[in-house]
């Protein structure tokens, strides 16, 4: 019961107000006849450059960060968990992961300007080394989005790299297989759903951020979840009706991350049980 409550509080409500505020005329005054009525025109508005530039820069922004994110933090949790470092080297990622996987938003943003901002402690050593960031770019957005991904792929990782049984690789060795056709053929494909369900879930962590990017560029980058912002709460910009069908679009795209992940951790569980 607790679960079927939070589910409807906080999934299926919500959801519901969205859909139906997504085709509701919103754009015009309230006490216009016309305020509420049934349209479609939210959703054919989606089309427009800025907003579906929007769509395509969240994603852009999301696949990158997910790929280097998960391609590091793997090697990284791999290095800790069986690449023969100390114990307590485990211990303290794994801390670490814990806290840093979570430190987003607006701490996260001002922690960033603060580090390498125009005036941030580490600036005067990259302009030393020729190195000049500009915050407000896209790359330094990714870059702030890398701190949380990073430490949530060591995270959800660490548990498949642990599921990689010792008597395998002895068993290949025996075999007469090398260190490469041992993950060519053994551990690779049996770590793979797991690398890619969590490559997809960092996808959607970073498609679903918004106060980061919002703190730390104001606004300046166009990602859905800013003109959805802009839409609803903005004062040039106050359409809910598109705010709605914009992140109706997000709900969807986040729906079809969720499934795909579902699917190859479903795929996971079989080697780790």
């Amino acid at each position: 019961m607790p679960f079927l409550i939070f589910t409807l509080a906080f999934l299926v409500i919500p959801t519901f107000y969205l859909a139906s505020g997504s085709f509701q005329n919103l754009a015009v005054a309230p006490n216009d006849p016309a305020h509420g009525a049934f349209t479609l025109q939210n959703y054919s508005a989606l089309s427009q450059p800025n907003l579906a530039d929007s769509y395509f820069a969240s994603i852009e922004i999301s696949l990158v960060t997910a790929v280097v994110g998960g391609i590091f933090g793997f090697l990284l949790a791999y290095a800790v968990i069986m690449g023969g470092l100390p114990r307590f080297l485990r211990s303290a990622l794994m801390t670490y992961s814990g806290v840093a996987s979570n430190f987003a938003g607006v701490p996260l943003a001002f922690a960033f300007t603060f580090t390498v901002g125009a005036s941030g402690i580490l600036t005067p050593l990259l302009l030393a080394g020729g190195v000049h960031l500009n915050i407000y770019s896209k790359t330094a957005l990714e870059l702030a989005y890398l701190y949380f991904q990073f430490p949530l792929m060591v995270l959800i990782i660490a548990p498949a790299i642990d599921g990689l049984r010792k008597d395998w690789r002895e068993a290949s060795e025996n075999m007469g297989a090398s260190a490469f056709q041992y993950w060519r053929f053994v551990a690779f494909p049996i770590l793979l759903p797991s690398l890619l369900g969590t490559v997809i879930l960092l996808f959607g962590n970073a498609f679903g951020a918004q106060a980061t990017a919002f703190a730390l560029t104001g606004g300046s980058i166009n990602i859905v979840t800013i003109q959805i912002t802009r839409q609803i709460r903005g004062d040039a910009l106050n359409d809910p009706g598109i705010g709605y069908a914009l992140a109706m679009g997000m709900v969807a795209i986040m729906a079809v991350t969720i499934g795909a992940y579902a699917l190859l951790q479903r795929r996971a569980e079989r080697w780790q049980r």
